[in-house]
């Protein structure tokens, strides 16, 4: 774990006029305060960190695709422990290319296997319960599962880039129902990869390969999208990773622009932030997100690391 010196961001680009967050063009809307994670397969390091689940211990987990392995760390970086092991099979905790992972109320931890198709339920001590899905088109089954939530009604919503849908479970392994589609006409997706809801209960969808965010309600019925391809203030470029804070402002990580994009609930841009590279507040192949305690936590995917930034003046 590397602690660096307070890094501003300074809020150049934001909208005119624009202070839903409490600040104005002058000032900074993130610090960079600590950066953990090099290159390998020991404790602490990654091999490709994909998303984040915030545990009932207060612990940030992070799924590292490529060590196959679920990753615990203090929300200062300090490696607490590790669950997983490489593997195919379906019951207990072998995993091939964990993704997505989400934490119900009751401590319980899903993981979803991008390879496999299989979600599988861990208990709060990390002890395998449940594996549900499998890979495949047909119901309940999943083709490159990505980064998933909970939502109020105690249902899991996980994107599926293979399908191009978000398909939806019931919290002891029942598949619901699944919405989206293939194309990009309204309310459809292409390789989404993320599917989080907020506090109101709307799921907002990374539809990757739209360069746009899909907002549906909890039942699947399309609500609107935002966002166009682009490089501009306001435009996406492979978005991927999903957070919000208190407000519901959404944060929005860029596969393709090596950066992090911030809107309000209705879609409106605030700010942006981030370029390619691996110095400090640089980024590379960028994934999930994760506001906790008014910090953002990045996974840097191509860079083995995670960047935590305290995010000033938005209420998180």
């Amino acid at each position: 774990m590397r602690n660096l010196k307070m890094l501003a961001i300074p809020l150049a680009l934001a909208v005119a006029g624009c202070d839903l967050l409490g600040f104005g063009g002058n000032q900074s809307i993130a610090e960079l305060t600590t950066t953990w994670g090099t290159t390998g397969n020991k404790d602490g390091q990654f091999q490709y960190v994909e998303d984040f689940a915030i545990g009932c211990d207060g612990n940030i987990y992070a799924t590292d695709a490529k060590n196959s392995n679920v990753q615990v760390f203090a929300p200062d970086g300090k490696f607490v422990t590790k669950f997983g092991v490489i593997g195919q099979g379906k019951e207990g905790d072998e995993m091939m290319k964990p993704e997505g992972i989400a934490i119900d109320k009751n401590c319980n931890i899903y993981v979803a296997d991008y390879t496999t198709g299989f979600i599988k339920k861990f208990d709060k001590d990390h002890k395998w319960l449940l594996t549900f899905g499998a890979y495949g088109s047909g119901p309940g089954q999943n083709s490159e599962s990505e980064f998933m939530s909970i939502g109020p009604n105690n249902l899991l919503y996980m994107a599926e880039a293979g399908n191009s849908e978000v398909d939806v479970f019931d919290l002891d392994g029942n598949w619901k129902f699944s919405f989206g589609g293939h194309g990009n006409g309204p309310g459809q997706l292409n390789r989404p990869e993320a599917a989080k809801v907020d506090s109101q209960g709307r799921v907002v969808v990374a539809d990757l390969a739209n360069h746009r965010i899909n907002i549906y309600d909890l039942d699947g019925k399309f609500i609107k999208s935002f966002g166009k391809e682009g490089s501009g203030p306001g435009d996406l470029k492979r978005p991927a990773g999903i957070a919000f804070d208190k407000n519901d402002n959404i944060y929005v990580s860029e596969i393709g622009n090596d950066r992090i994009s911030i809107f309000d609930k209705n879609g409106a841009f605030i700010a942006m932030w981030g370029e390619k590279g691996s110095a400090p507040n640089q980024f590379g192949n960028l994934h999930g997100l994760i506001l906790h305690n008014g910090y953002l936590y990045v996974a840097d995917s191509a860079n083995d690391r995670v960047q935590k930034f305290k995010i000033k003046e938005s209420g998180s």
